[in-house]
């Protein structure tokens, strides 16, 4: 397979308004594999999703996406260009970045708004990827959405009332596009002030679930900004897929592409239904669910990196099954 080169392989891809940033490691002559960070806006963080796969078996490429991360300008820097920060664009980046690489076809993997990504990135570019492997899968649909920013409340319904109270919408005005709009405005001590209110509420939720896991966790008040500014908007637009560019109004064109879902049972903040959806419809993926997490778990970890493998050596129609309660 050749030598391992140094993990610290990294670079920039010029695209129209911005610099992306992407990393690599592992085995440059082994099969690539893109990892999709969650958010939208979390960015690859220390770049923990590294040690999910077998540097000699796997290049590993990890993308900060437009607008968060080491990609520049940061979304809140830029906001003559924030219209373009969209799914779509987020797909021409992708593809610049494997074009750059010379990359011509890997496995794409994905978590949680990752997993969105993954598999809107495969209705555009299916030629381009070997299978999908995804954990807390989610398609951002407004269902979704409305039950992350509202439905979930009634677990937590002080959180809820102070989450609504602070989003200071206006009439006929979505909680979440309140925050989108205060995120996205000129005033930045307000904007700041929502997105402190939306990590509060993201936090409240992610106590819900087995082990009261933590909040997102960020370095500063600019990567909190960006997170907030960019969740927002994409959770405000139905992920950019609305109606007939639904995920699940496609997913039958995925069929015949190998996929393995991973969803925690006790995920409380996306709940395993769309997951169990979208297998449905999708013959040639697999599902497992891991009874005793919740929204990404290291069962669920575990079990992502032992898809991968799977992906590595699958044939074009894999076994079509629900594992109960399994690692796959």
């Amino acid at each position: 397979m050749g030598s391992i080169p140094d993990s610290g392989s990294h670079g920039w891809v010029q695209v129209p308004h911005a610099r992306i940033y992407w990393e690599g490691s592992g085995n440059p002559a082994g099969t690539a594999v893109l990892y999709l960070h969650g958010g939208p806006g979390s960015s690859l963080g220390s770049g923990g999703y590294r040690s999910l796969h077998n540097p000699r078996l796997f290049y590993t490429i990890g993308i900060d996406q437009r607008g968060c991360g080491r990609s520049t300008p940061a979304a809140q820097d830029d906001p003559g260009h924030l219209h373009l920060n969209t799914t779509q664009t987020l797909i021409a980046d992708i593809e610049a970045v494997r074009t750059s690489l010379g990359i011509s076809r890997w496995i794409v993997t994905g978590i949680s708004w990752g997993s969105t990504l993954a598999m809107a990135y495969t209705l555009r570019h299916p030629d381009r990827v070997i299978g999908l492997a995804m954990a807390a899968v989610t398609t951002t649909s407004r269902a979704e959405v409305d039950w992350i920013t509202g439905g979930v409340g009634r677990f937590c319904p002080e959180s809820l009332a102070r989450f609504s109270r602070d989003a200071l919408a206006v009439a006929g005005e979505r909680t979440v596009e309140a925050y989108a709009r205060r995120l996205a405005g000129e005033d930045r001590t307000d904007a700041l002030a929502a997105a402190g209110a939306w990590l509060q509420w993201e936090s409240a939720v992610a106590a819900l679930e087995p082990g009261a896991p933590a909040g997102p966790r960020f370095d500063g008040e600019r990567s909190l900004v960006t997170f907030a500014l960019l969740t927002t908007r994409y959770w405000a637009q139905d992920g950019f897929l609305p109606g007939e560019a639904a995920i699940l109004a496609r997913v039958r064109e995925l069929d015949g592409i190998p996929a393995r879902l991973i969803h925690g049972r006790r995920d409380v903040g996306s709940p395993v239904g769309t997951a169990w959806e979208l297998h449905r419809h999708w013959p040639s993926s697999r599902l497992t669910v891991i009874e005793d997490e919740g929204h990404v778990g290291p069962k669920a970890l575990a079990a992502l990196g032992a898809a991968v493998e799977q992906l590595r050596g699958a044939e074009p129609a894999p076994p079509v099954g629900f594992d109960h309660g399994q690692i796959l």
